[in-house]
């Protein structure tokens, strides 16, 4: 990535539509608060801050995304964008984890608000470990909350941690799921195919 070139952050993890531009000290952010619509609203909310900060797409030196946990139609939405951008734009898309964004110096935990009353936990501390599903009351210690994190400065962490990372080989951005979707499946037969 050129040093001149600025870094796009975009998250919709959760009922909001959050995007970034970060370009060395220079940071500008937009979030809108919504429960649905986000498939509509991320690509211009995008194309409105690069015109408002005089930048185009073209300036585009990296594409950072929020993966989850989350709204798991959300995660897909900011996902599948970042992979398209960094495809067309020929520049790289790094995912970063809710709990990686929302992670203070020195929490044991980090914690993501969940469905049905319970939380994403993940502990960091004294080595990471894989992220779950569990009540509030399970989680003790020191916890970072994301609740606690305005979804501004959430979405500009995802860009810093993308930004870090850029010097590494990093995989394509994937959804970051830890349970399956609330659809249930399809109760129609399906459709007999014809010879």
């Amino acid at each position: 990535m050129r040093p001149d070139r600025l870094v796009l952050a975009i998250d919709t993890s959760a009922a909001h539509c959050a995007a970034a531009l970060l370009c060395g000290d220079r940071v500008a952010v937009r979030v809108e608060e919504m429960a649905k619509g986000q498939a509509e609203r991320l690509v211009p909310m995008v194309t409105e801050l690069l015109e408002a900060e005089g930048f185009s797409m073209a300036d585009v030196g990296l594409v950072a995304v929020g993966v989850g946990p989350g709204n798991f139609t959300g995660i897909r939405i900011a996902v599948a964008l970042a992979r398209g951008l960094a495809l067309g734009l020929g520049v790289p898309a790094i995912g970063v984890t809710g709990f990686d964004a929302a992670r203070t110096e020195g929490a044991e935990w980090v914690v993501l608000p969940a469905p049905r009353g319970q939380v994403y936990a993940q502990r960091f501390l004294p080595e990471p470990e894989a992220a779950l599903i569990v009540d509030p009351g399970e989680v003790v210690g020191r916890i970072a909350h994301l609740a606690d994190m305005p979804v501004a400065d959430f979405v500009v962490a995802i860009g810093r941690l993308a930004l870090a990372r850029a010097g590494v080989a990093q995989p394509r951005p994937a959804p970051f799921y830890l349970r399956g979707a609330d659809a249930a499946p399809a109760s129609d037969p399906p459709p007999v195919i014809l010879p």
